[in-house]
C-alpha cells in the first residue's frame, strides 16, 4: 500500500513534465495568503528542491505548493 505522504517517482515525473509543458504567468496569486511575485523563479526553485527530496515525507512542502500552483493554473488565473 502506497504511503500518501510520499510522492512516487512517477508522480514526481508527471508533475515536473506538466510544468515543463505549460507557460507560467509572470506573477500568480495562488490563494489569499500565497502570492508569487516571480512565478517562474518560484516554480524553478520548488522544482529543484523537490528533485532532491520528493521521497522524503518530512520534505513534501515544495511538492504540495507545486500541486497548489498547478491547480490554480488549471482553474485559470
Amino acid at each position: 500500500m502506497k504511503d500518501p505522504n510520499i510522492t512516487t517517482q512517477e508522480e514526481w515525473q508527471e508533475l515536473k513534465q506538466w510544468f515543463a509543458a505549460h507557460e507560467l504567468p509572470p506573477t500568480l496569486s495562488v490563494d489569499k495568503a500565497t502570492y508569487l511575485p516571480d512565478t517562474r523563479l518560484t516554480v524553478g526553485s520548488l522544482l529543484a528542491q523537490a528533485e532532491v527530496c520528493y521521497e522524503n515525507p518530512r520534505m513534501q512542502g515544495c511538492i504540495l505548493l507545486l500541486k497548489r500552483i498547478k491547480e490554480r493554473l488549471e482553474a485559470g488565473t
